[in-house]
């Protein structure tokens, strides 16, 4: 099938070049020159594994380009994705200039032929009809022409034949080749049968399992349902993972004053088929691109319709407290901040990402400055791409040797899998004080006490 993304960003770029992979014709494209560029040369703009082997691949093969132009990419598509951003604005709704931008624009170029125009972007409930509305908007402004007897304006040509779906993705930032591969469900929001046919042809083959990490695996469930239905399901889905780590987190709050292990607790409920472990682990919160927005854009829904969100605003409030957590522990240890050191190991709001949007280290280190102490930083991508927007503040280290030297404290922010194997002793040997607040509960305790350091725990 002919497909065009508009937008590559994580959602964008990873959807374009899966669906390549899987064998469709697909045009990626963007309005950022030096970005697409860059991905014509085969490289990725953001880290994600695996995800710069398959656009090599895909573009070898002629069945993924890159462009700045969105005629081509109209004129190519018969199913169309918009992939943009769609950011929080300080009210808490979803900013939808860009989407409104795309949609206009692809009605500006719609000819003959029918397309299927994709919500990919996360949008507020409701913006399947008012994405219609902008694309005939986008038509009509572009053929309308002044009539010279009366004035007034007139279409030259009928309106062109398509439908809007909504297809929400459920991608992990740092697994989201995996994710699109091996999903757990495909949700599909339209009131069009013909719609609905072509996307299901579209995911057939993962449908099928064909790219699967177990291709005999049962065949990938296809939620069928209205567009509001479709947008409820990925706010719905977020808001209660958020709300479950604020949960647990709550809970290890409670287990520090009393004496229990978080860990074991979160082990003995999970098993609870009815629970399950997953988004039980307990730590300094929950951040980046997806669950802020969306948790906060819902809130921001029911408010419009007169409905106060008490428990949502609960678990935005638990998140906001608990990411300052490790501030609480490294003052019971150390007292006074203000002229010590504390490294931060890890910076990205979770491993295998590059992302730091709305990190939780971000308000780590912003306390920490306020509080006076001195705070330097390693992390395994930004480290290497050099310090990123809001870490002026902070000295950047290209190893963790580096890093602990001198340091009164380490605090484990993300939970990148090197963390695990370092060498303790060695590190022990060059710093001021041997602390460690393990953000994540993610360290080898008996490892960490066994080259001499006091660890401290969420929970434990």
């Amino acid at each position: 099938m002919r497909v065009c993304v508009i937008g590559t960003g994580y959602v964008g770029l990873v959807t374009g070049v899966c669906l390549a992979q899987i064998g469709h014709d697909v045009i990626c494209v963007d309005n950022n020159e030096e970005k697409v560029k860059l991905m014509k040369s085969g490289q990725s703009p953001i880290y994600e594994p695996g995800l710069s082997e398959l656009m090599q691949s895909t573009s070898a093969s002629g069945k993924l380009q890159f462009t700045t132009d969105l005629q081509a990419g109209v004129e190519h598509g018969d199913i169309l994705f918009i992939a943009v951003g769609t950011p929080a604005l300080p009210t808490g709704e979803s900013d939808t200039r860009y989407v409104e931008a795309v949609a206009r624009g692809i009605g500006t170029y719609l000819n003959s032929g029918y397309k299927v125009i994709v919500n990919k972007s996360t949008v507020p409930i409701g913006s399947g009809d008012w994405v219609r509305m902008v694309v005939l908007e986008g038509f009509q402004e572009h053929q309308k022409v002044i009539d010279s007897s009366g004035g007034n304006l007139k279409v030259t040509e009928k309106l062109p034949e398509f439908d809007v779906v909504s297809n929400p993705e459920f991608l992990r930032e740092g697994s989201a080749v995996y994710d699109t591969f091996n999903p757990d469900r495909i949700v599909l929001g339209s009131n069009s049968d013909k719609a609905i046919a072509m996307m299901v042809e579209l995911y057939q083959p993962i449908v099928e399992r064909r790219f699967a990490a177990d291709v005999n695996a049962p065949a990938v469930p296809v939620v069928i349902t209205d567009l509001s239905s479709a947008e409820m399901i990925k706010y719905a889905a977020n808001a209660f993972l958020a709300t479950k780590i604020s949960f647990i987190n709550e809970i290890a709050n409670i287990c520090d004053r009393v004496g229990a292990d978080v860990t074991q607790v979160a082990k003995g409920i999970g098993l609870d088929s009815r629970i399950g472990s997953k988004f039980l682990q307990a730590g300094i919160g929950w951040g980046g691109s997806c669950f802020p927005k969306d948790v906060s854009a819902l809130i921001h829904t029911a408010r419009d319709y007169g409905y106060d969100t008490q428990l949502l605003n609960a678990a935005v409030k638990v998140n906001q407290q608990q990411r300052l957590i490790v501030i609480e522990k490294l003052q019971k240890e150390l007292k006074i901040l203000k002229g010590k050191t504390i490294g931060l190991l890890g910076l990205t709001f979770k491993p295998d990402t590059d992302d730091m949007r709305d990190a939780p280290s971000l308000n780590i280190i912003a306390e920490l400055n306020r509080l006076g102490a001195k705070v330097k930083a390693y992390d395994p991508i930004v480290s290497q791409s050099g310090l990123s927007h809001g870490l002026s503040d902070v000295i950047n280290e290209s190893n963790v040797e580096m890093l602990a030297d001198g340091c009164d404290a380490l605090v484990l922010v993300t939970d990148w899998q090197e963390f695990n194997q370092l060498d303790y002793g060695k590190i022990a040997k060059v710093m001021h004080n041997l602390l460690i607040i393990d953000g994540r509960n993610f360290l080898d305790k008996g490892k960490i006490e066994a080259a001499g350091f006091n660890y401290v725990g969420i929970g434990r």
